[in-house]
């Protein structure tokens, strides 16, 4: 009868402390950018699985690269993938392969995100999707600017009220579009022509950073009063100051699609795996969504928009205004390497 005792009260310990236990499993370490979701999908997930999932930032596509390079991608388990490097990524042997069969959640994504960086359809998740283009203060500056010869030949009132991102592919290919190359031409005149307007330009520069996307951001201060910037970071400070406006400029700008991918070196694969199928059921895709004010790939999602969202044609431009628009497409690295050292010297 003591046996019997001490059995059921072993199962009752065990039954408490459970949730416990089932809290300590090994959390995800997902490389992301910063703003880039929702936290209180987070405690979601981790109240469903007991997984913690624990956000490293980036400031730029650069800046991902090297932390990947210095450790040959280990240390994370979940890295947020701009296309246009998913190949380079895959090539380096950082990514794992989608598992199979494909998860329900997932095969409801638009095959364009798919198609356009083929690479994609054996390794990568389409996260989002938007616009890169300009964001200024409509109340302080006395021009519209809707096109990159406003901003990179700015006028006089601008001089130091400019912001840049700190990434060479980003500003190199919009100084390209501004003289009406390809963002992605590899020329060496042409090449040579953006780099010379982007040193002309250089005086009307106050950062080459990202602005901030809170209370302290320089948009809202009028320190800035025109940036380089995402379409859904532009709406996000719209929240906070209605005369923030976002522009695609008639030059067209980039395209842009992050992927969810999960590292060929972490431990936790089945896990990591669990995650993005949880991101892509509908309902939380949505959710999502509205937070980050971004477009969803997976189309299930869209019946659990708002109209108001649905509507918004910084987060859904028609097919004619992203006419002259183009994805990145990558380079060789030769090119990227000069580029880089051409652009870094700039920043310098």
């Amino acid at each position: 009868m003591a046996y019997l005792k001490f059995f059921f009260l072993l199962l009752s310990f065990c039954s408490y402390f459970s949730p416990l236990f089932a809290a300590e499993k090994e959390p995800l370490v997902f490389l992301n950018w910063a703003d880039y979701m929702d936290p209180e999908l987070l405690q979601e997930f981790q109240r469903q699985t007991g997984i913690e999932v624990k956000e490293v930032y980036y400031a730029s596509d650069e800046a991902r690269d090297e932390l990947l390079a210095s450790n040959q991608g280990a240390g994370y388990d979940l890295l947020l993938v701009s296309g246009f490097m998913l190949k380079s990524y895959v090539d380096q042997g950082w990514l794992s392969p989608l598992p199979q069969p494909l998860p329900a959640s997932i095969k409801t994504i638009d095959p364009r995100w798919l198609d356009v960086f083929p690479v994609a359809q054996s390794y990568a998740v389409p996260y989002f999707w938007g616009t890169l283009g300009i964001a200024y203060r409509s109340d302080l500056v006395a021009t519209p600017m809707t096109s990159w010869q406003h901003f990179f030949e700015p006028d006089k009132s601008l001089v130091g009220k400019l912001t840049l991102m700190d990434s060479g592919r980003e500003v190199v290919g919009m100084a390209l579009k501004s003289l009406g190359y390809s963002a992605n031409s590899t020329n060496a005149q042409a090449l040579n022509e953006a780099l010379a307007l982007m040193h002309e330009q250089g005086p009307s520069v106050g950062s080459y950073s990202y602005v901030d996307l809170d209370e302290t951001s320089s948009l809202l201060s009028g320190e800035t009063l025109a940036a380089m910037m995402y379409s859904g970071d532009a709406l996000m400070l719209q929240e906070h100051n209605d005369n923030i406006e976002y522009v695609l400029p008639s030059e067209g700008g980039n395209i842009w699609v992050d992927y969810l991918t999960v590292s060929s070196k972490s431990t936790n694969q089945d896990a990591a795996w669990q995650f993005v199928e949880f991101l892509n059921q509908p309902k939380i895709a949505a959710r999502l969504a509205e937070y980050v004010y971004c477009a969803p790939p997976n189309l299930a999602a869209h019946e659990y928009l708002s109209e108001e969202f649905l509507e918004d044609a910084t987060i859904f431009p028609s097919s004619q205004a992203l006419a002259s628009s183009e994805f990145f497409s990558p380079m060789p690295a030769r090119l990227v390497r000069k580029l880089t050292k051409s652009f870094q010297q700039l920043v310098d």
